[in-house]
């Protein structure tokens, strides 16, 4: 296996600042790749500079926009001469609670979050595939298409999949690959920026934990994932070395296939 999977290639990373779209970033830099790294939080050029003596660059967009999913693309071809590997890193539930509990609004925004910044990203980064004559999309979506305190995320989540299989059947006939992983509960660093920025009440704290026990007990092994297990997937199904793996969603949750 080569330790320089990516380079000569140009990668935009979404949710590039934290959690798993950080890693996926700098481990992509670390073997070749040119690499934008794009959030809303303006600390992400911090995160790309990280990546010490990699082509890398960072921008702050906020991809719950078409507008901000545009730009990106725009100024990733602009810098870097093209794209040809889009990883759509950016989602998350906000809250957890029963559905019934859910407010409109709060659904709504659940669905923004988790739903449109890959339908953006994905619709803004077509032309420049197509003008390289070929590439690569990878969404991380989750198996959290089934569980408890999130069926708005749920919703989202699924629309990823089908975005996933969709695109991959109607653009592989450009040499246009979509796949995507699903992750399941993962270990992560402290939240620089939190997932709810109001903050959780005791009742939302309690919905949280029953959240938390069913994904751990849903799981074969028990357990959480880690970034690097969640990252490394995802590296993989970007690289050449996944070439002939089209259109397929790939969980990556301890046995817990969602």
């Amino acid at each position: 296996m080569s330790t320089q999977r990516f380079a000569g290639k140009v990668m935009v990373v979404t949710g590039a600042a934290q959690g798993i779209g950080r890693a996926v970033a700098l481990r992509a830099a670390a073997e070749g790749g040119k690499v934008l790294f794009v959030d809303r939080a303006d600390f992400v050029s911090e995160v790309a500079a990280e990546a010490e003596g990699a082509d890398t660059a960072g921008f702050v967009a906020d991809l719950e926009t078409y507008e901000g999913a545009a730009s990106a693309m725009d100024f990733a071809a602009r810098k870097f001469g093209g794209i040809d590997i889009l990883v759509n890193g950016v989602g998350g539930a906000i809250r957890m609670r029963p559905f019934a509990e859910f407010e409109p609004a709060q659904i709504d925004a659940e669905i923004r979050r988790s739903l449109m910044p890959t339908l953006y990203a994905c619709h803004a980064v077509l032309p420049y595939l197509l003008k390289r004559g070929g590439g690569t999309i990878v969404n991380v979506s989750s198996n959290a298409t089934r569980g408890i305190r999130r069926v708005p995320y749920s919703a989202a989540k699924g629309g990823v999949n089908a975005i996933t299989q969709s695109l991959a059947m109607e653009y592989a006939e450009h040499n246009i690959r979509v796949v995507a992983t699903a992750p399941g509960g993962t270990d992560a660093p402290p939240r620089r920026v939190p997932r709810n920025t109001a903050g959780d009440s005791e009742q939302e704290k309690v919905w949280m934990s029953e959240a938390v026990k069913q994904v751990t007990e849903s799981t074969f092994l028990k357990r959480y994932g880690s970034i690097d297990e969640q990252a490394a997937p995802i590296l993989f199904l970007a690289s050449d070395e996944a070439g002939y793996i089209t259109g397929t969603v790939l969980p990556v949750a301890g046995g817990d296939n969602g």
